[in-house]
């Protein structure tokens, strides 16, 4: 593991943003001190001038009994009004220089102390300190500001983590169960010296449907991961499609399974065109149909309907079924929720759902359900129109929601 310092040249002098701001405080306050002192010495010598009033030859008396010529007098004065004047500004001018050099970088200490907490807070962060937090308590200004978004970035890095961990949980129980079973069924077939040809045959067909079972869920795996890498990104495909079409295909792909169970289609496929990638578009309308059927009852029901206006279109899948609380409608959408069918047990991967979510988030498109009286769900899909989407191949930018 590559481990990146966060504190570079500590040992040499670096031209850190607290030395910046003192010494361009320094700079300024120097600056106008300067100006003042020059202005002020310009001033003595143009407005000590009494002399200017008398009559040319007027001469004056000193306290030393001197007398000089009133003009001469008057040179000397200012002479020595000047000279005292530029001596005290100057020792005047260092004193203010250093009080405010130094007062300057105290304050600007005090003021990036928050970035300091930042910092080392960065620096201390790992998968076990994910709970670390600045939680700044200063003025509300623009570190405070700096400060909470670096906490609400944390908030989010930790919940992805947490996420991160119970899908990649998860997934490994779920690849276990169907290896497991492939496992056990070979040893114990293995293990019986009388076993025939037809339990070769049982333990063959065992393996196989576990092994089907396993490469579902590493494709359905791969189907989300891709669909969540372009959600608020970049689609790979945008081009023209229609949610009807998607949706008739999957019909008839599970025709078969509707008839064994005896299941009422019944369906309104009005063009609902929109602008997107067809592939995950298809897979969006397959999830629909195919979790509208494994989680239906003999002789019950399914309906789809399609449709657009001006600025939207949508795919619509429900069915009847086991009765399904409102409340744990969200979770539905979560990886590996079957509706109160944990896991080990039910059919599919569990992922159905999360992939249509991810789908809709890549295509900029909201998604919602709705827990049906007497049982069963009625899914509701909702993307932009074609004609409010640019076709573009694979740089299109996807709108957020």
């Amino acid at each position: 593991m590559t481990v990146y310092s966060g504190r570079p040249g500590r040992h040499r002098l670096r031209p850190t943003l607290r030395l910046r701001l003192t010494l361009l405080n320094g700079v300024l306050l120097v600056g106008a001190g300067a100006i003042l002192v020059l202005l002020a010495w310009l001033l003595v010598g143009d407005a000590l001038h009494p002399a200017d009033q008398l009559r040319a030859g007027t001469t004056v008396e000193l306290a030393d009994g001197r007398h000089l010529d009133a003009r001469v007098w008057q040179d000397l004065v200012v002479d020595a009004a000047s000279r005292e004047l530029l001596a005290k500004g100057l020792v005047a001018l260092l004193a203010i220089s250093v009080v405010g050099v130094a007062g300057a970088y105290a304050v600007a200490g005090r003021a990036l102390r928050p970035l300091h907490q930042v910092t080392s807070t960065a620096q201390r962060l790992g998968e076990e300190t994910l709970d670390q937090r600045i939680r700044y308590s200063g003025a509300d200004d623009e570190v405070a500001e700096l400060a909470a978004t670096f906490d609400a970035m944390l908030d989010r890095l930790g919940e992805a983590f947490e996420t991160q961990k119970r899908f990649v949980a998860n997934a490994s129980h779920e690849l276990r169960t169907p290896l497991a079973v492939m496992r056990t069924e070979i040893d114990v077939t293995m293990a019986d010296e009388e076993a025939d040809v037809a339990e070769y045959r049982r333990m063959a067909t065992v393996v196989r449907d576990a092994s089907e079972r396993a490469n579902g869920l590493v494709d359905a795996l791969l189907v989300l991961a891709r669909s969540e890498a372009q959600s608020g990104r970049r689609l790979a495909r945008k081009v023209n499609t229609d949610l009807a079409t998607a949706a008739t295909t999957a019909l008839s792909a599970v025709q078969g399974e509707a008839d064994r169970l005896q299941l009422t289609v019944t369906t309104s496929l009005q063009p609902a065109p929109v602008v997107g990638d067809p592939s995950l578009l298809d897979r969006l309308a397959g999830n629909l149909i195919e979790n509208a059927i494994r989680y239906n009852h003999l002789h019950g029901k399914i309906w789809a309907r399609t449709g657009s206006d001006a600025a939207a279109a949508w795919l619509v899948v429900g069915n009847t079924g086991f009765e399904v609380d409102q409340t744990d409608v969200p979770g539905l959408f979560e990886p590996f929720r079957r509706g109160g069918r944990e896991r080990t047990g039910a059919r599919g991967s569990g992922l159905g759902l999360s992939i249509v979510r991810a789908v809709c988030d890549a295509h900029g498109g909201t998604v919602t359900a709705a827990a049906q009286p007497g049982g069963g769900l009625e899914v509701t899909v909702t993307l932009p129109a074609a004609d409010t989407t640019p076709v573009v191949a694979a740089t299109a930018a996807v709108p957020t929601h």
